[in-house]
């Protein structure tokens, strides 16, 4: 009873096949080019998928490496998969790219170091966002970025506070006004890039705008990395200590960003034959679930339902129970999952009305196995 309110939750474990793990690294660090295979003890368990803002995405396991591969690809990837669910750390070497170990809820390592922050966002948008602070502290500032470059003067920031025209050319591809595209190659080095000289990104300077004594800072998208320069009588950028004030705003960039952390998110179909367990006529609970009548968990952690056929759905591992994973040699992922609703939805779509039984009733069936497991039968404890 619930609010008044009779309800049921059938509680079961899907055994899936047609599962993965979308893996969100926050990182500017760059793991791999996109579509690049990832690889567990030679395996090929699934692949680099789009970069989202400030992080990058990896795609593990799926039915076609999980059961249409070779016995050793399926055995390998369930094992990682079992591994990535229960929070358990993960090495993975990307074709092309780095080698990482990801654990949920933890920074990645990449290549041997450990990550410490996610950018505040591309250079361009550094340049949005503390324009009004870099305001006199130098002629012009470039936030270096293996995505968008961004540069003070000719950025609609920098317009705004009038700030004039210095005479800077930066390689790559003009996007628009202050923002520039492919500077340098992806990388481990400045800004995500491949850079280790921050000048390597500049071409000589317009000498009909420029002048001796410019004042330059260039800095990364985390804060990490900052040099400041002086254009001598050549227009040439010579280094001196960063000043105090410049220093200060490049630590508030890093005070911006967030921590690096890996994400992992359990996708799966639970559209197939689990659901005859639940009700004689499978569609209905379909039907029901996308009308929003039927609340699915997994382990208590709410869902995302993808819309459409079926029941796909998305959950985050950190909210479900520690060890809530386990496995089958089939191979297949096993998980926890829950459908709520009340008790007259339950018998309007065929549910098995003959097996409800109250939550007392249940905890007693539980401490019960837990002290003598059903011959058989293995009592796996989640949640601690």
């Amino acid at each position: 009873m619930v609010a008044g309110v009779d309800t049921v939750t059938a509680v079961t474990e899907g055994i899936f096949s047609f599962c993965s793990f979308k893996v969100k690294v926050d990182t500017d660090r760059w793991l791999g080019p996109e579509q690049a295979n990832v690889r567990v003890d030679g395996e090929v368990i699934g692949h680099v998928t789009t970069a989202e803002y400030g992080s990058q995405m990896l795609s593990l396991g799926g039915v076609h490496h999980i059961t249409a591969g070779s016995k050793r690809e399926g055995r390998v990837t369930v094992e990682t998969l079992l591994k990535l669910g229960n929070r358990e750390p993960v090495a993975l070497e990307i074709e092309g790219g780095s080698r990482v170990e990801i654990c949920a809820g933890r920074a990645p390592v990449i290549d041997g170091e450990h990550g410490s922050l996610m950018r505040v966002g591309c250079g361009s948008a550094v340049i949005g966002i503390f324009a009004k602070q870099f305001y006199g502290l130098a002629d012009e500032v470039v936030v270096v970025d293996d995505h968008i470059t961004g540069v003070l003067s000719g950025h609609q920031a920098g317009r705004c506070l009038d700030v004039k025209p210095t005479g800077i050319r930066i390689r790559g591809k003009k996007s628009t006004p202050g923002r520039y595209f492919q500077v340098a190659n992806p990388g481990q080095g400045w800004g995500g890039t491949d850079l280790e000289d921050p000048l390597a990104i500049f071409d000589p300077w317009d000498s009909a705008q420029a002048w001796p004594g410019l004042r330059l800072l260039v800095v990364s998208t985390t804060g990490d990395r900052a040099e400041y320069y002086v254009l001598d009588d050549k227009l040439m950028p010579q280094r001196e200590a960063l000043p105090s004030a410049a220093a200060e705003i490049v630590g508030r960039i890093a005070q911006n960003c967030e921590p690096s952390i890996a994400t992992v998110l359990f996708m799966a179909g639970a559209g197939g034959s689990l659901r005859a367990g639940i009700t004689d006529n499978p569609v209905l609970l379909t039907r029901a679930i996308k009308e929003g009548r039927v609340t699915v968990r997994c382990g208590g952690a709410p869902v995302y339902v993808m819309p459409g056929g079926g029941i796909t759905f998305m959950v985050d591992v950190e909210r479900m129970p520690a060890r809530s994973f386990g496995s089958v040699p089939t191979p297949a992922i096993v998980a926890p999952i829950e459908f709520s609703m009340t008790m007259a939805d339950y018998l309007d779509f065929g549910g098995h009305s003959d097996q409800v039984f109250s939550v007392d009733a249940a905890l007693s069936r539980a401490r019960t196995a837990l002290q003598a497991p059903p011959r058989g039968y293995e009592v796996r404890t989640i949640g601690e």
